[in-house]
């Protein structure tokens, strides 16, 4: 039976990069919910800005997944996730754009993934490349749990769902008895953890975590949330288009 998770609070925001905007590109970030099911699933994806259909791999990835997580045992996360992974990379050999329907074609919708389950006090965070996870409990900064970016032999490249070693990449961190949890993509991480990702920055993650908590109306929520992903100190210290997901549990 479908238990909804009414009780969670989530607001989320996208907004393009500097660099898109220049170029004329759209924001190849995405995210999505669900709040139906007896899990709580979100997930936030960045389409690699090299890919010619990035934001549509974003945006496979994202809705398969919690398309398929949110009615699923959480005792197989690890295996409904991996599952979810297969089913959207066969649609992408089948979509429309990939001309030649093979596997090589997909990498033509590389795009990272960063994915969080939740149901009754257990959680766990799924995630291939950058992009960072944060899940805290009663607003203690300096105790939390953190699923960190994952990046290649040079900080500007990372890991896809559409590459073939994909599993390779694919990293799993449970966490228990939290309410609080921050998905973004790389184009904030370093506003949100020190250099060597061992702290939170409490300047920039706790007065989101403040505000969010106590604005009634979630319009509000969602346009303060864009502004301060928008600002221009924002565009200066990263031209990266820029997500966060923020869930209350």
């Amino acid at each position: 039976m479908k238990m909804p998770n009414n009780k969670i609070k989530v607001v989320a925001a996208s907004v393009c990069g500097p660099m898109h905007k220049y170029c004329k590109l759209p924001c190849q970030d995405y995210f999505k919910h669900n709040l139906q099911g007896k899990n709580f699933i979100a997930v936030v994806s960045d389409g690699a800005g090299s890919a010619k259909y990035g934001k549509i791999g974003a945006k496979v990835i994202c809705n398969t997944l919690v398309d398929l997580l949110a009615n699923c045992s959480f005792d197989d996360i690890k295996k409904t996730v991996c599952h979810a992974i297969e089913v959207a990379r066969k649609k992408l050999i089948r979509h429309r754009l990939n001309k030649s329907k093979s596997a090589e074609g997909i990498m033509d919708f590389s795009a990272t993934l960063l994915g969080v389950a939740c149901y009754k006090g257990q959680g766990c965070f799924f995630h291939i490349g950058d992009g960072a996870g944060i899940a805290l409990a009663n607003n203690n900064y300096d105790k939390f749990v953190a699923s960190r970016p994952e990046n290649g032999n040079f900080s500007c490249e990372t890991f896809f769902y559409t590459m073939d070693d994909w599993k390779d990449s694919l990293r799993f961190t449970f966490f228990e008895n939290i309410d609080t949890i921050f998905l973004m993509s790389d184009g904030l991480t370093n506003f949100a953890f020190s250099p060597d990702f061992s702290r939170i920055e409490k300047g920039f993650i706790a007065p989101i975590n403040e505000f969010l908590n106590h604005v009634d109306s979630k319009n509000k929520a969602v346009r303060a949330l864009n502004n301060t992903l928008n600002t221009p100190q924002a565009k200066k210290l990263n031209s990266d288009d820029k997500t966060l997901l923020w869930a209350k549990i």
